[in-house]
């Protein structure tokens, strides 16, 4: 394992309650692992304790094998991208990427930074200073700047978040392909779904300091293991029903369940599991078109639903619809009120 992690756990406030409780997950060489959650949610501290900027209370920290918990960040192996890049303004771009490199001649602190630029195509740019570039090139140079000292893990906090829509996507796909032909493990902390997905390898969301589920990205999406993963990690419907073995009983009738399951619980279905047919209870009460899909919200029996439909689908609001289910609804959890923290069906706006 080139990183593991075992019950870390820290308070801020001996009277307060942990804002990190007992996390633990594992990275393989080259593995990028992404910790997933709401602003507060503690996965910024988790990177901090995994870095050594902060101690825990509890818990270790390997890297290799080697216990770390207590070793200065500087010791540790690990390299660190900030959520700003904190490049310094006054040092050219080469200089930024040799500043970490310790025991070596200048000469070889000069051939590894080359390397490492090389490696990120930023050589044109050696001698511009920060100010000089743009979002997307900056993050290139912090990323070269964290991997030239040789780490065997790599730590990113928020990397993209600073850079436009257009830029975000290019950028997150060059980190990646970085990341993966150096061999290093890496961890991704962000509070967007869509990066999570894109970039990990396996991801971890976080609650309340704790993780509620680990798995690859398709694992976690398709088969949450509570209502708010399932919230967080994408627009889904929640209802309740009762699970007798592989089928439940819910106000859209009798569902298959992806797993066996007996009493009340609580279902979720993804928007793009539903589909509407003409003639029915339901009646749609909006429409939201996206270019290359809709998105309708649907009432029955008091409760609203949201369902994805190709675009050129022809259903308006007013329309008498059925809600016709095509996928096996997954068990969330017994039977109770959806997280008070998430909308029944819609992911919630992190703090930025």
């Amino acid at each position: 394992m080139s990183l593991r992690v075992e019950n870390l756990t820290k308070r801020f406030h001996p009277d307060l309650p942990p804002v990190v409780q007992e996390v633990s997950f594992s990275l393989e060489r080259g593995e990028v692992f992404a910790l997933l959650g709401p602003s507060g949610c503690g996965k910024t501290t988790t990177l901090r304790l995994i870095a050594g900027f902060e101690h825990p209370d509890a818990g270790a920290i390997y890297v290799d094998g080697q216990a770390i918990t207590h070793l200065p960040p500087e010791r540790r192996g690990i390299g660190f991208v900030f959520q700003d890049y904190a490049l310094f303004p006054h040092l050219t771009v080469e200089q930024n990427v040799a500043f970490g490199l310790r025991g070596m001649s200048a000469k070889a602190r000069r051939e590894r930074a080359m390397e490492v630029l090389q490696m990120v195509g930023m050589t044109v740019f050696k001698d511009r200073k920060p100010s000089e570039l743009s979002g997307g090139q900056q993050q290139r140079v912090a990323l070269a700047r964290a991997i030239a000292p040789g780490p065997k893990v790599v730590l990113l906090d928020e990397p993209f978040s600073s850079l436009d829509a257009g830029l975000r996507q290019a950028t997150r796909d060059e980190v990646r392909h970085l990341l993966k032909a150096s061999g290093i493990a890496s961890v991704l902390v962000t509070h967007d779904q869509e990066e999570a997905l894109s970039f990990a390898d396996r991801l971890g969301v976080m609650r309340s300091g704790r993780l509620e589920q680990i798995g690859t990205p398709e694992e976690v999406y398709e088969r949450p293991s509570t209502p708010f993963v399932a919230q967080f990690l994408g627009r889904t419907n929640l209802l309740p029903g009762e699970a007798r073995g592989l089928e439940a009983t819910t106000a859209l009738g009798k569902l298959a369940l992806a797993s066996g399951a007996v009493g009340p619980v609580m279902l979720s279905l993804r928007p793009e599991h539903l589909r509407l047919e003409m003639g029915g209870e339901a009646e749609v009460l909006a429409r939201e078109f996206k270019g290359h899909d809709l998105t309708y919200r649907v009432r029955l029996a008091g409760r609203e639903y949201l369902v994805h439909e190709a675009s050129g689908s022809a259903f308006r609001p007013g329309d008498r619809v059925h809600i016709r289910v095509v996928a096996k609804a997954v068990v969330v959890g017994q039977h109770e009120h959806p997280s008070p923290e998430v909308s029944v069906f819609s992911v919630p706006r992190p703090e930025r």
